[in-house]
């Protein structure tokens, strides 16, 4: 069981080490993996994954010249520290990626933009999607519009 609960895609048209880089940046961004860390060994992540320690290699190379990770030499490799407020366009970045994946794939499975359009507005307000909209009270249309007055 992979102790950063990374997933590889196999129908990810991404190379195996972006989607594993994108997902430590994920986990990151949204706390999981806190500032100190500490994280696998390239080969110990390599074993999880069943992956090349090539592989996990370049992952840790690339996060850590990008900021997001420090090695410490006898001590192993952490999460480095990062100004919150820094952190907000790698967000929208890793959030744009996925979107701009996403639409692909459904692309490639035949879907209009405006059927993307439309599941991507039911997924969102889909109360099992982590911070959903769903059909709380405080997010129903006050003009009685149960469809929230979007026409198209």
């Amino acid at each position: 069981m992979d102790p950063l609960m990374i997933r590889i895609d196999p129908e990810d048209p991404a190379p195996i080490y972006q989607q594993i880089k994108r997902q430590l940046k994920e986990r990151i961004l949204s706390g999981l993996l806190p500032p100190g860390t500490p994280l696998p060994s390239i080969r110990g992540l390599a074993e999880a994954l069943r992956v090349s320690v090539i592989t996990t290699r370049r992952v840790y190379q690339e996060l850590e010249v990008e900021g997001w990770i420090r090695s410490e030499q006898g001590r192993g490799t952490f999460v480095a520290g990062y100004d919150e407020a820094a952190r907000r366009a790698d967000r929208l970045a890793l959030a744009r990626e996925a979107l701009r994946e996403a639409i692909e794939r459904s692309r490639r499975l035949g879907l209009t933009d405006a059927e993307i359009v439309r599941l991507f507005e039911a997924v969102l307000k889909a109360p099992d999607v982590l911070g959903g909209q769903g059909e709380r009270p405080e997010n129903r249309p006050e003009s009685g519009d149960p469809t929230g007055g979007s026409a198209g």
